[in-house]
């Protein structure tokens, strides 16, 4: 880390920032609870010397929206630098559904703006932008007051000298709400006349022409969007198309069923033409930075890929800033299936002596619960529940993931995961060793629809079994394994590519 990070570096990672404990804990949590929660994480992570951010801010503000639909927060400098930053962060959902439910079909007016002439947005944009600036904090710091109160107080006890600048910055969502706080927080009386600079990460666009034309007549000391090359969100909603043609060698290429969910979704305009704001600044133009385990061409290797090139992990190596501290990860239980009461191992990473877990809905007890020091184990005892349930971790930056690996089936039998399988390509006939969970005796595999007629069970974790024929014998297939009426779920990580005969 340069001993002076770039204003790029610093937004970015206090838009990273804006992802801690975006989802309520499984078991469930108030408004409140969460908002304390994030505000803790939050803390820490601004305390970190380590990151670009370099333990010189401070919290001013912070409130999520109902249902927990948006969230903003404001943090000021204390270098002496006389800085603020506004940050917002949209909705944490599937990149698909983010796209799918922003509602881009109808455009409104936005009078908020300040623009002495009518512009227009997107109604999606509309609704994320008033959650934001409608919402008021209910924990400390600043509590019950909105956005632009806490930012009027803010400065009006900041000093005069330097003049301050207010920072508008998100990532994703979070940036295309930035871009619509911006002028808004402008048109606001504000003590001591701040200037406004505006850059954001990963962000679909809120207007057409008339919102660009005015947003890019203000004057801001900084106007830019900083984009990953081969990010598909940025291209919403301007010209969300163009990436049914990717991704170039190695791939992966678009499959026919993505290139329709693409054309699906990019209709959702139904006519209005949007227009991206400020200045471009790409990044990634040789698509040097993937994910180099989802290159095959399918459909699930196609959004992992997506999903990959939009992460706020991704953005935060681009532009050369250290990555954040994440979240608990849970790699796999043991055992899988059980009773309440009975005793359970959990694996993973970044477990930390503040972590809670959840069985589905229902959490374990603290006193049942051990946290190995190593952050990577630990023990628990089964709560009351029922059926095939994830099992997941939570503290104060975030729940992990739910994973196949980390299933637990009430009274059994075990859930039956694919895990892996070498090697991943072969010609018709290569013997395949299938790692997992839930094997047993009597197990069949198949490859795409075809069933393999050489399996041989090795233990609860492990198959082996030889690539039947397929009429396309260049093709990348999933692997899948049948134990009873069960059947393990497709992923990227039972891809076997075939390469001839």
């Amino acid at each position: 880390m340069a001993p002076d990070p770039t204003t790029a570096q610093v937004t970015m990672t206090l838009a990273a920032f804006a992802a801690t404990g975006a989802t309520p804990r499984p078991s469930g949590e108030t408004l409140e609870q969460q908002t304390k929660r994030i505000i803790t994480g939050i803390d820490a992570q601004l305390s970190d010397p380590g990151l670009a951010t370099q333990d010189a801010w401070e919290l001013v503000w912070l409130a999520l929206s109902a249902a927990n639909a948006n969230m903003a927060y404001l943090v000021r400098s204390t270098n002496g630098s006389n800085e603020f930053a506004v940050v917002a962060r949209g909705t944490d959902a599937d990149l698909t559904d983010v796209l799918e439910d922003l509602d881009v079909g109808t455009v409104v007016p936005f009078p908020e703006s300040g623009s002495p002439k009518p512009i227009t947005v997107s109604k999606g944009a509309m609704d994320a932008f008033q959650r934001v600036v409608k919402a008021r904090s209910i924990a400390s710091p600043s509590p019950n007051v909105t956005l632009a109160q806490a930012l009027a107080i803010a400065l009006k006890a900041a000093p005069a000298s330097p003049q301050p600048t207010v920072y508008l910055t998100g990532h994703s969502l979070g940036g295309c709400i930035a871009t619509m706080l911006a002028p808004y927080l402008q048109a606001q009386t504000l003590p001591k006349q701040p200037k406004f600079a505006v850059i954001t990460f990963a962000a679909p666009t809120a207007g057409g022409q008339s919102f660009v034309d005015y947003f890019n007549s203000v004057p801001w000391i900084i106007n830019e969007r900083q984009n990953n090359a081969y990010d598909l969100v940025p291209h919403a909603w301007a010209d969300l198309d163009t990436t049914a043609g990717w991704y170039p060698n190695p791939g992966p290429q678009a499959t026919e069923e993505v290139k329709l969910l693409i054309g699906t979704i990019s209709k959702r305009t139904k006519g209005n033409v949007y227009v991206q704001p400020g200045t471009l600044h790409p990044m990634n133009t040789g698509y040097t930075s993937l994910a180099k385990n989802l290159v095959n061409k399918t459909t699930q290797d196609f959004l992992g890929q997506v999903a990959f090139q939009h992460a706020n992990s991704t953005y935060l190596d681009l532009v050369g800033a250290p990555a954040v501290p994440s979240p608990p990860v849970v790699t796999d239980v043991s055992p899988t299936f059980g009773a309440a009461g009975d005793t359970v191992t959990i694996h993973g990473k970044d477990f930390s002596q503040d972590s809670k877990v959840d069985f589905g809905r229902f959490a374990c007890a603290d006193r049942d619960t051990v946290i190995d020091p190593s952050g990577l184990k630990i023990t628990t005892k089964v709560p009351t529940g029922t059926g095939v349930v994830h099992v997941r971790v939570t503290n104060t930056l975030g729940t992990s993931p739910a994973v196949a690996m980390g299933q637990f089936a009430y009274g059994g039998p075990a859930p039956v995961v694919v895990s892996a399988v070498s090697p991943t390509s072969g010609k018709v006939g290569t013997p395949v060793t299938i790692s997992g969970s839930g094997f047993a005796q009597g197990a069949t595999v198949h490859f795409k629809d075809k069933a393999s007629e050489s399996v041989k069970f090795v233990s609860t974790g492990q198959l082996t079994a030889t690539a039947p024929g397929q009429l396309d014998d260049h093709q990348t297939v999933d692997i899948t394994v049948t134990v009873g009426k069960a059947t393990s779920p497709t992923s990227p990580d039972d891809e076997f590519t075939y390469t001839g005969r």
